[in-house]
C-alpha cells in the first residue's frame, strides 16, 4: 500500500469538502468528482505497487473524512447553500431530524463506502488499461 499517494489524492477530497460548503453548488459537484475520480483512477495505476481496487477505495475513505469535517464544522454554511439536504433531513424519523450536522457524521462514511467502491472499480479497470499499454 502506498499510503503517501493515498493521502496525497485525499486531499482532492478536502479541496472538494470546503468547496461545496459555498462554492460549487449540488448540481455540478458531480461533474466535479467524474473529473477527480479519473484523474485519480489514472494515478493510482500509474504509482500504486498493485492493488489497485484498494487503493481507490482507501482514497474514498479519506476523502469521506475530509469531507464530513468540512461540512459539520461549517454546518450553518453549508446548510444555507444546501437546501435540499436541510429537506432530505426533515423527510427523516424525529430522532435523526433533529441533528442534522450529526446526521452527516452517519451519512459520511456510507458515503465514502459507496464511492470508494466506485473509485475502486475505475482504478482497478485504470490499472488493467495501464498495464496493457506498459
Amino acid at each position: 500500500m502506498n499510503w503517501k499517494l493515498v493521502f496525497l489524492l485525499s486531499l482532492f477530497g478536502l479541496a472538494m469538502g470546503l468547496a461545496t460548503v459555498s462554492l460549487i453548488p449540488s448540481t455540478v459537484e458531480p461533474f466535479f468528482w467524474l473529473v477527480i475520480f479519473i484523474f485519480c483512477a489514472y494515478v493510482i495505476a500509474r504509482k500504486a505497487p498493485g492493488k489497485y481496487f484498494l487503493h481507490g477505495f482507501m482514497v474514498s475513505i479519506f476523502n469521506c473524512v475530509w469531507i464530513t469535517l468540512a461540512h459539520a464544522s461549517m454546518f450553518y454554511a453549508y446548510a444555507a447553500n444546501h437546501p435540499e439536504y436541510m429537506q432530505m433531513v426533515e423527510g427523516l424519523p424525529p430522532a435523526l431530524a433533529g441533528h442534522p450536522r450529526r446526521l452527516m457524521f452517519l451519512i459520511g462514511p456510507i458515503s465514502g463506502i459507496i464511492f470508494g467502491l466506485i473509485l475502486g472499480l475505475f482504478s482497478w479497470i485504470a490499472g488493467l488499461i495501464v498495464r496493457r499499454f506498459r
